[in-house]
């Protein structure tokens, strides 16, 4: 059973929250808190496996609970917020968060999240994925002047000890797509697909898919997506 904290300042929306989460035999929706400070003090008392947490509450924001939340151990945390990209996204995931999702996305979605983040793995919203690259591609490498040094010293670069179809796999991740999406691209199944992101996430020390991206355009290895 997966044990969830709700941290939202809206009862209606934990309400539906919940209805939607308690109607899952796998889980079970222990408290609610309505906002940041109540959500940390929850989560020291309870240890709840998952907090569901909204960025923008009274008292203490999302970012602020999720970075005491994720320092003390207390839970793992996923975030819902209608912002696509902003400083707060960037922020949650500075602060430890294990997954990022916008609040309009599909009741299916939330559950899966739901259950990544529980496995110990991250997952960040492929829309997010996107809007991050075009907000912050400019502050990356030049992704020739990086694949030239790469070649220059093959032994300066972080992908040597990835395979091709890792490398194919990364490069889709860094154009934001997701396990589904890279699977019908490369005519494998779902599973393959995780077990490959799961592999360059081990093998290059990321924490999450937007670290993978960042380390794909460093590399020379992406671009941005295509609008």
């Amino acid at each position: 059973m997966i044990r969830i904290l709700l941290a939202d300042d809206q009862p209606l929306v934990r309400t539906g929250f919940r209805m939607i989460l308690d109607a899952e035999q796998d889980m079970e929706v222990i408290a609610e808190a309505g906002d940041g400070a109540d959500a940390v003090r929850q989560a020291r008392r309870l240890r709840p496996d998952v907090v569901v947490m909204d960025i923008r509450m009274p008292v203490q924001d999302g970012i602020a609970a999720t970075a005491e939340i994720t320092g003390a151990g207390h839970a793992r945390v996923l975030v819902l917020t209608t912002f696509h990209v902003d400083e707060h996204v960037v922020g949650a995931l500075r602060a430890g968060a294990s997954g990022f999702l916008l609040k309009d996305t599909h009741a299916d979605r939330l559950l899966e999240a739901i259950r990544v983040v529980h496995r110990g793995d991250a997952i960040v919203d492929p829309v997010v994925t996107r809007n991050l690259l075009e907000q912050f591609v400019h502050r990356l490498p030049d992704p020739a002047r990086a694949s030239a040094s790469a070649r220059a010293d093959p032994a300066a670069s972080r992908l040597d000890g990835i395979t091709g179809r890792e490398r194919e796999v990364l490069a889709l991740v860094a154009q934001g797509l997701s396990n589904a999406e890279i699977a019908a691209e490369l005519v494998v199944t779902e599973t393959t697909v995780k077990t490959h992101v799961h592999h360059l996430l081990t093998k290059l020390g990321a924490r999450d898919r937007v670290q993978l991206v960042v380390l794909a355009y460093e590399a020379g290895l992406a671009g941005p997506h295509p609008s």
